[in-house]
């Protein structure tokens, strides 16, 4: 008697990757290891290697989401890389457009934007990046403004991104709530749930999207990715082991302390209060924890309810080793 395939299988796994630090290393080290843990992702099929861009977060280094994309896709074979995503309102789009013109002219067919509208870092930072607070409600403007500037010259425009021009390069929006969602859909672009770090809104965003879809010369019906915390490990007794380095560093982002990745801990009783235990665990609220045969259930659960089209994991484990066994075990449950 066969084996029935799984529903998993046809889905296109993803990685989202903040280049997170243990306390200790250096940049150039974590960068390093971020290459190694996408080369792994490359050799086993992984679709998409994206960067998250942060600022002023010690423990984080994928500030310059750019300039990593091309580290990451020179040195790698087949995998997509892009931004998941750019904060536009910290960039001119014309700035984005020449960055992203250059990376799908040097890696052709290899480049995805994404694009967010918050900060990607406190207000404070946000100022220091971008002087003019409105930004993010020209959001719209600036996503068609971008749009054109990758798309093919029309004989009109004063100003042109060189390169950049032709490239159309794909453009993605991403959000976490429903504002980015109603806008995926008037344009008809594919859409990004941040999962991975707010589950609220995640029902009505995707039904929004789906409802109020309409085709467009580059997607002629919805296309929903959504990002999910990920702990996978041999054993589901490891995974929650593993899983404490997550919840010490989310629980450092509520206190307001440096996000360094801290080695797992046997238990997290006595380092938190009960308050901020529930905050964490709501925060991680879509998180997909355990050994293979939990992490194929859930997986296949949400694609049922869903019916996402693509999956991005963030994998923030401690120990490299961990981090590509985790995505070992996510290729194998495909089968």
């Amino acid at each position: 008697m066969s084996q029935q395939t799984s529903i998993l299988a046809d889905i296109p796994f993803s990685l989202l990757e903040l280049a997170p630090m243990r306390q200790g290393s250096t940049v150039g080290e974590t960068l390093h290891d971020s290459l190694q843990y996408a080369k792994e992702a490359d050799r086993l099929g992984f679709n998409r290697f994206w960067f998250a861009e942060h600022h002023n977060m010690p423990g984080i280094a994928s500030s310059a989401t750019s300039v990593l994309i091309g580290y990451i896709a020179g040195n790698t074979q087949r995998i997509r890389v892009g931004a998941g995503g750019i904060m536009l309102p910290n960039h001119a789009p014309l700035v984005v457009a020449e960055q992203f013109g250059t990376l799908e002219s040097l890696y052709p067919g290899r480049i995805d934007l994404g694009l967010g509208r918050a900060p990607g870092s406190d207000q404070m930072t946000s100022r220091a990046l971008n002087r003019d607070s409105s930004r993010a409600e020209k959001f719209p403007e600036e996503v068609s403004e971008l749009q054109t500037l990758l798309g093919p010259y029309n004989g009109r425009q004063a100003v042109r991104a060189i390169p950049g021009e032709g490239t159309n390069v794909p453009i993605w929006l991403l959000g976490s709530s429903l504002f980015s969602a109603q806008l995926a859909a008037q344009r008809g672009l594919p859409y990004v749930f941040a999962g991975h770090f707010a589950p609220r809104f995640l029902y009505d965003a995707i039904e929004i999207y789906r409802r109020d879809f309409k085709p467009s010369q580059v997607l002629d019906k919805p296309y929903v990715m959504l990002g999910l915390p990920l702990i996978a490990a041999d054993n589901d007794e490891e995974a929650q082991y593993l899983g404490t380095t997550s919840k010490q560093r989310i629980l450092a982002l509520i206190r307001g302390h440096e996000l360094w990745l801290k080695p797992p801990v046997e238990t997290m009783d006595g380092l938190w209060s009960e308050q901020e235990k529930t905050y964490v665990d709501n925060f991680l609220g879509l998180s997909v924890s355990g050994g293979p045969a939990t992490i194929k259930h859930r997986l296949e659960m949400i694609v049922t309810e869903l019916g996402v089209d693509e999956f991005i994991f963030t994998n923030d484990l401690y120990d490299l080793d961990k981090r590509k066994r985790a995505l070992q075990i996510l290729m194998e449950i495909k089968k």
